[in-house]
Formats: C-alpha cells, structure tokens, sequence
C-alpha cells in the first residue's frame, strides 16, 4: 500500500478521500488555488501545496503544477478526484512517465471512453445495445443536419468528450438543429476543447440507470449493482438512488453484465460507470417492458458513489487505492449484496426559480441535520441512516469559479419508504442561509407524487413544474408572526433591572397598538400588535377582509427556534436574522421576510429603466445583437459563462439596444449592467 498520495481536486471529494486515506494509514497531500487557502480539504489533508490562481485552468487543471507538487512532497500516487483531471488522457500518461501512479484506469482506458464515438463503436463490438444515432468522425454541419434528419425528431446532440450535462441539446425539429449544434460545439469547445459531437434518437420516457463497475490489474471485473439518476435538471443529476425502484433482478443481471462486458472491452482498471439509458414503452406500471441501451462510461469515481457504499457496505475509495497498489478486488460478484435502499440529495448554491442558475456568497448559516460523516459512515458499513458528505464550513464563500455543489444528503434504510422518510426529515433539519440554495425545491420534489411512487424519468421535474416552482410554503401570516415574536425576543434580551428599559407594551389601562413594516416576497405588508392590559397579544397580519387575526404567543425554546402559538396554529419555527432580514424554517418550508426600518428607508430610489443586468457573476461568452438592434421580449441578447455552464440572457421587454457595455471574455459581477435596453 501507498505511504503517501496526493489528491488532484478539491472541496467535497478532497475530504472524501482524505477520509479513508487516514483510516488506511497513509497520508495525504492537499492542492489548493488562491481561493481556497483556508478551504476545508487543505486542513483535512497532512499536508497542502499552493498550485495557482483560482480559476480551474490557473490551478486545478495545471497538470505539471500537480505533478511538481506530488514529486516535492514524496507522494507515490495521484488521485483525481471527480471533474477536473479525473478523465484526462494525457495527465494519467504524464503521472505514469514521472513514475507516480494515477489512481484511476489506465490512460488507453480513459481516451477509448472519453470519446463517445469512439466508445460506442467499442461497444457495439462489444455485444452493448446501443441507441440509433450518428457517430462518425465527418462534424460537416451540412451532414450532421442530415443525419439529424435521418434518424427523426426529436434528438440529442451531445460533445463526444462531453460530461455533467455540458455540451448536449435537445432539438425536435429541422429548422432549429443549426443553431443548437452551434451552441452546444461552442460550449463543448469551452469545457472540453474538442467542439466534436454525436447525434443519438432522443428516447421518450427515458430512465438513466447506471451501473458501478471495477476491474482490477488480475483480470478480474464485478459489478455493484446500479443507481437511478432520473431525476435531474439541465441533464444534471439531483437526486440518485439504488437500488433502482422497478428494475427485475433479470434485468439487474443483464445490465450488470453488458457493464462488465464494456468495462473488459477495454482492459478496465478501477472504479467506473456505464451509464445507460433506459425506454419504458410500457409505462411505469410495466417495468418488465424496459429496454436499455448504452449511453456513456464514466472513467473515473461518481458524484453519487455514496448510494453504493450505503447499500453494499463497501468503500469504494478503499478499493480504488487497493487496486491502483496492485492488489486484487476485495470481492467477487457472489460476494456482493443489496441491503435495503439509499437516496442522496446533492445540495447546490442555485436559484431554481430562476432556471437553476448558480448562486455565490457566503455560508452565514450552515446547520446540518443529525448524520454521520464519512469517517464513521465508512467505518460502519451499510446501515448509517443519514451521512452528509461535504467539503465547506459555516463562514465559508462559496466562489463563481468551481461547480455548484454544496454538500450531499445520503440517507438509507430498509426500504425505499423508510429511506425517503429519513431523506424528507434530513432535508427539513438543514438550514443554509446567506446564498440561495435548492434545499427547499429538493424537499418539495422528494415529496412530489412521481418521486414518491417511483414513477421515475428524467422529465420528472418539467412534469412536476407547477408543485415545484414558484412556491411559498410558509405564507405571509406564519412568516409575519415569528418576525414579530423575533423583534419582541430581541427587544425583550435588551431589557434591564430598570423598568423603564421594558418593551412589553404595558399601560395602566387601554390598549397599545404598534405596527410593524414587512416585505414579503417583494411586496410591502402590515403587521399590527395589539397589547392587551392583562399582557396578552393580538396580531393582525394584511389589510382588509383578507387580513389574519389571532392572539400571539411564543417563547424561545433553543438558539434560534421558538415556540409560536398564532391564530389557532403551533408551531415550533427557526429564526435567523441578518439585520431586518429574516430567515424563517417551518416544518412545511423556508420563507424570507423583512422588517422594514421606516425611519432609515423613507425615501426607497425607483429601480432605474432600461437595465439588462448580469444574474450571476461570470464571464460574458458572446452578444447575439450590437447597438441599434431591435429586440422582443424573451429574444436572447447575450450568453455567460458560470461554474463551467452557459447561460442565455433574454430581454425581459420589447425594446431597441442602445449600448453594450461589455465585451466578450470579460468578467461581470452579479448585478452589473450588460447593456442598456431603450424603449422601443
């Protein structure tokens, strides 16, 4: 076994693989960029070394810098990590001529499946169903449109060095695939410097079902059964679960072994994952009728290996190093079990609302729910009931410069019921406040009618668009009351031993009225206490006939929750304030809420018109008008670059433009103006 690796990658699966390098004896070398001096990982490793500037192709992505470092520290080995250099041909070769070992599969391995092409000539060789489609090395447009043509809408154009969702358009007829193939070569250009791609039929109700291999230097290969990665946005996965719900142990077989037959295609050393998709023609009711077909193979560990460890109870890092040192696979495929069931919830710093767009700042609140880490998760096996991996801190930024993710949710039990009760109860206990997050979509899509019968495929979130968008579970009045019942704890912890420090609202008679500003969701709103001479509470929440009224109580219970008791409701709320800025966690959701200073915003500036603005910091790729234009609402003006996705910005009116004010390549902040936007 290795005395000394280095790890090639950063936040959560840095700390990942820290964690059972130190459980194995052997210890560890972190890399780091200017933005993440004082990152989570860098202290979980034995040792760190600075590579570069904090964008990936200053810093993690500079090979030789990695290499260098590795040398200095005495490291025997390279792990990757995920993203990255994870499924880089010419790195793994380069550790392999510097005489360090790459622990991944072997670089013949990854260039034959990093192409996707490529690999699916190899497996259709190899006996693996594959989906009608166009993989040729002629990228003529004329001819793609063709071929496009051929196989018949609706289809999938997807980079053949593509990954994560990166690089792939739906297109359903004719007239829009030259603008689609354009886009997605330029973002496949951009993310992985090859703009080649592949046109595959796009097949309806599709599942994405994939399947955990490892082969190991003896010849032998097993399979660990598969994940079900349905659920996704912008062909991103957001929640994964095995075993997959439906799926016939006959079928479980034979996709297992069409994994095992692809990964022997290509002498496969290591951790991988054949990922296929899967056409349900005859509905969710007949999961015998499914039929898979290869898709991808993923040479390197999984954002969602976590589900594999939970229902195998094996540590899939531990293997990697075991057979990257030359020894055999712990097991043999008779060896392996299923026990129970696992879902992970992958915890982003997104805007769902606003089409997923990533979100940046600071992590002023970060509550986990009860869980077990990585260490203990994997100490104990199979069985850990919630295990939250992450690589951040409360305090920490979480910077435009790196992927989304924030943490992973990984829950188990006995069945798929008992599991999604613990994943509903865990999502409820995590409290994230200073940047948006999906954890409050994530709780309302595991709670969705297809997600909990199982009615999977990977158009399940744009079917269940009107129960999990736009949505506010909390609802002005609840919102209101634990605002005020907030401002009067507060007030009431100012009190001192002299009287007339109180803020009760007490009289010797009559009654005091005391009225609080509130925004709520963008609108201004009224709440009015009422102070009784006995020291009761009443609290009128809106205007008019549709105003709330009830008698007002609570009490702090712990920290920031309190016990609210309001118009016939109990219930035990989680206040967080920044200012007048209010966080409000209710059993059934999270809401924001303000308390207005009327006296230091007397005087509000109107939004000023004819701003285009950049909705999150990044890079601007292109401008698709230039001054003069005349544009319509929701015609796309502009792209930008964030965490290593583009983003098309749509005028939000009719209108003529009037200037740019920035040029492609440069970096913009959240908020800055792209243009100005005249009125037409």
């Amino acid at each position: 076994m290795f005395e000394k690796i280095l790890i090639a990658n950063r936040g959560e699966i840095a700390c990942r693989v820290a964690a059972t390098a130190r459980r194995m004896g052997v210890k560890t070398v972190a890399v780091y960029s200017d933005a993440d001096a004082r990152a989570k990982h860098v202290a979980a490793c034995d040792e760190a070394v600075h590579i570069g500037a904090s964008a990936p192709a200053d810093s993690y992505l500079r090979w030789q810098a990695i290499i260098d470092a590795a040398r200095a520290t005495g490291a025997q080995a390279i792990h990757p990590g995920y993203g990255f250099l994870s499924e880089n041909t010419h790195f793994a070769q380069a550790c392999a001529d510097a005489g360090l070992v790459f622990i991944g599969p072997l670089p013949h391995s990854i260039q034959a499946m990093g192409l996707k092409a490529e690999s699916k000539r190899l497996m259709a060789k190899a006996g693996v169903p594959l989906v009608p489609g166009y993989q040729g090395e002629d990228q003529d447009p004329a001819l793609l449109q063709r071929e496009a043509d051929r196989i018949g809408y609706p289809v999938l154009i997807k980079a053949s060095a593509g990954g994560g969702g990166k690089g792939m358009r739906e297109v359903y007829k004719s007239e829009d695939f030259a603008a689609a193939l354009a886009s997605c070569q330029r973002e496949a250009m951009n993310s992985f410097a090859n703009d080649a791609v592949l046109i595959e039929k796009l097949v309806q109700r599709p599942r994405h079902i994939e399947i955990q291999i490892f082969g190991d230097t003896h010849g032998n290969c097993v399979y660990l059964f598969e994940r079900d990665c349905s659920t996704q946005r912008r062909h991103q996965k957001v929640l994964e679960e095995s075993p997959a719900p439906g799926l016939t142990p006959e079928m479980r077989r034979q996709m297992g072994e069409a994994a095992v037959a692809a990964a022997r295609a290509v002498n496969y050393v290591g951790a991988g994952t054949v990922e296929f998709i899967v056409e349900q023609p005859g509905g969710y009711a007949h999961p015998e009728q499914m039929q898979f077909f290869f898709m991808e193979m993923n040479t390197r560990l999984q954002v969602e290996h976590p589900v594999t460890e939970a229902i195998t109870g094996q540590d899939l890092v531990e293997w990697q190093l075991r057979v990257a040192a030359g020894e055999p696979l712990p097991c043999r495929q008779e060896d392996l079990h299923i026990t129970g069931h696992a879902i992970e919830a992958r915890i982003c710093a997104e805007t769902p609302d606003n089409d997923f767009l990533p979100a940046t700042g600071q992590l002023v609140v970060y509550r986990k729910p009860p869980h077990v880490g990585f260490e203990r998760a994997l100490l104990s096996g199979a069985g850990v009931h919630v295990r939250f991996d992450d690589g951040v801190r409360e305090g920490d930024a979480i910077s435009p410069f790196y992927d989304s993710m924030i943490a992973k949710l990984i829950v188990h039990g006995a069945t798929r019921e008992q599991a999604l009760a613990r994943l509903k109860e865990a999502l409820a206990a995590t409290h994230i406040v200073g940047l948006a997050t999906n954890v409050q979509f994530l709780r309302r899509a595991v709670a969705s009618h297809a997600f909990s019968k199982a009615e999977l495929d990977t158009a399940l979130i744009e079917r269940e668009r009107a129960a999990l968008f736009q949505q506010e579970p909390v609802g002005l009045p609840l919102a209101a009351a634990a605002a005020v019942a907030h401002t009067l704890l507060a007030e009431r912890a100012r009190e001192t031993a002299d009287p007339f420090s109180r803020r009760d609202g007490w009289h010797s008679h009559g009654t005091v009225v005391r009225r609080f500003a509130l925004d709520f969701g963008g609108a201004a709103q009224t709440a009015t206490l009422h102070y009784a001479h006995d020291g009761a509470l009443a609290l009128a929440v809106g205007q008019g006939e549709h105003a709330v009224r009830g008698a007002l109580a609570f009490e702090r219970v712990a920290g920031e929750r309190i016990d609210l008791r309001f118009a016939d409701r109990r219930e035990t709320v989680t206040v967080y304030a920044r200012g007048g800025l209010l966080d409000v966690f209710a059993p059934q959701g999270a809401t924001r809420i303000e308390v207005i200073d009327e006296l230091a915003q007397a005087s509000a500036a109107q939004e000023e018109g004819g701003r285009l603005t950049a909705p999150m910091p990044g890079k601007v790729v292109s401008f698709a008008v230039k001054a003069g234009d005349k544009v319509s609402k929701g015609q796309a003006l502009a792209v930008m670059e964030a965490m290593k996705m583009e983003h098309t910005i749509a005028a939000p009116r009719d209108g003529t433009v009037a200037e740019l004010l920035y040029a492609p390549g440069d970096q913009v902040a959240e908020g800055e103006e792209l243009l100005k936007l005249a009125t037409a």
